[in-house]
C-alpha cells in the first residue's frame, strides 16, 4: 500500500497576511481560495509539487469547539504554540535570506543541530512555527 501526504492544515487569522507570507515571501503557489460565512480558506503548495498542499484555515471554523476552546486556540496562536510545519530545501541560507528580507519573524538563524540536522526557524503571520531543514 502506498500512502502520501496530500494536505496539512495550519490556522490563520488574517487571509491577506497569510497570502503575502506563503505566496509572496515563501514562493508557494495559491491553489484554491474559498470564502464561506465570512471565513477564508487558502490552499497553497510548493511549485512543482502539485500533490502536496497546506490548507490555511480559520480556526473558528473547526467543528465541535466550545467558546473556551476557541479562546485557547487564539491564545496559543498568539504565543506561536499551536501550529507547526517542517519544510526542507537544498539552499537553506538562500531560503533564510529570502524570508528574513521579506519581513518574516526570525526564530532561529541557520544552525547545525546536535542531532545532525542544519535548520532555521520562522513564524508566519498567525504565529505558526515554520522550521526549514537543509537537504543534504
Amino acid at each position: 500500500m502506498e500512502i502520501s501526504i496530500h494536505e496539512t492544515f495550519l490556522p490563520h487569522d488574517d487571509p491577506q497576511a497569510a497570502l503575502r507570507f506563503y505566496r509572496d515571501t515563501l514562493g508557494f503557489e495559491v491553489r484554491n481560495q474559498v470564502e464561506y460565512g465570512g471565513m477564508h480558506w487558502i490552499t497553497v503548495g510548493p511549485p512543482g509539487q502539485p500533490g502536496t498542499s497546506i490548507v490555511l484555515f480559520p480556526p473558528a471554523a473547526t467543528p465541535g469547539l466550545t467558546d473556551d476552546e476557541r479562546r485557547t486556540v487564539t491564545e496559543m496562536m498568539a504565543k506561536g504554540t499551536y501550529g507547526m510545519i517542517n519544510l526542507s530545501t537544498k539552499d537553506l541560507d538562500g531560503a533564510f535570506d529570502r524570508l528574513r528580507d521579506g519581513g518574516a519573524e526570525v526564530v532561529q538563524e541557520p544552525v547545525e543541530q546536535p542531532y545532525g540536522r542544519r535548520d532555521c526557524a520562522f513564524r508566519d503571520p498567525a504565529g505558526n512555527l515554520i522550521r526549514i531543514n537543509e537537504q543534504r
